[in-house]
């Protein structure tokens, strides 16, 4: 995509009809969790888990907000997303392994901050949390959340201790 076509999408990404009001180019029903971009996948997954790592981690701290950022930033970067990705691998379905490797396959560019290995690991973590946040499998994935949660806290608590 050019700029010229970036600038007209962003000029015209909400379309407002005559009356006020705001008209959705797609319906719920219309969003296809399995044939989206899985780099879309990722950008919500990415929002999903930043929300369960943020309201996880007041079930240990409630009264440092900077404390509480510091630990969920680390948490959900690249390179702890790797070791959260590593304690479901063995668990995922097939479908969530399709997606996983969509995810990790997209063309994309990495952060400076992260391995161009580790972004992509992450990258296809964030796909599987998307997609199930849009498939509504709530069930599922709370319990990939929290396990891999459990695996980051252990490996940060254990790091502590050495």
């Amino acid at each position: 995509m050019n700029f010229q076509q970036y600038q007209n999408l962003k000029k015209n990404l909400f379309p407002f009809n005559e009356q006020n009001v705001l008209n959705d180019r797609y319906k719920k029903e219309d969003i296809n969790p399995r044939q989206l971009n899985p780099l879309v996948l990722a950008y919500v997954g990415d929002a999903y888990y930043h929300l369960y790592i943020r309201t996880r981690l007041l079930n240990f701290e409630q009264a440092h907000v900077h404390l509480l950022n510091d630990f969920s930033m680390q948490i959900v970067s690249a390179t702890f997303q790797v070791q959260a990705y590593e304690a479901i691998k063995d668990e995922l379905t097939e479908t969530e392994s399709y997606i996983f490797k969509r995810g990790k396959n997209a063309k994309s560019h990495a952060p400076r901050v992260a391995s161009v290995h580790d972004y992509h690991i992450s990258t296809g973590f964030e796909a599987i949390l998307g997609y199930l946040y849009l498939n509504n499998e709530q069930n599922r994935l709370d319990f990939l959340c929290e396990r891999s949660f459990l695996q980051v806290a252990k490996n940060m608590y254990q790091a502590h201790q050495q």
